[in-house]
């Protein structure tokens, strides 16, 4: 399994960890999503959900509006991507 052309990053130690961020994957084809040990943010890990879309940060103060906001990204990315 190769990486998609959007990689999804996410701290175990997060909020979001708990998520089936998996199903990203299936919604986006083009998504990876990577589950990592710590992506070094401790301090915005421990007050809000987050993930990292293609080095960009993306947070929220709920999981679930987190969540909205890196489909927004992904779907960003991949129509950035499809431009070119």
């Amino acid at each position: 399994m190769g990486l998609g052309i959007v990689v999804v990053e996410v701290c175990d130690s997060n909020l979001l960890s708990a998520l089936e961020l998996e199903d990203l994957e299936t919604l986006y084809p083009e998504v990876s999503v990577l589950r990592l040990d710590c992506l070094s943010f401790c301090g915005l890990c421990r007050l809000r959900p987050y993930a990292i879309v293609n080095g960009k940060r993306v947070f929220a103060k709920t999981t679930e509006e987190c969540v909205e906001r890196i489909k927004q990204t992904i779907e960003s990315e991949l129509a950035a991507f499809y431009e070119e």
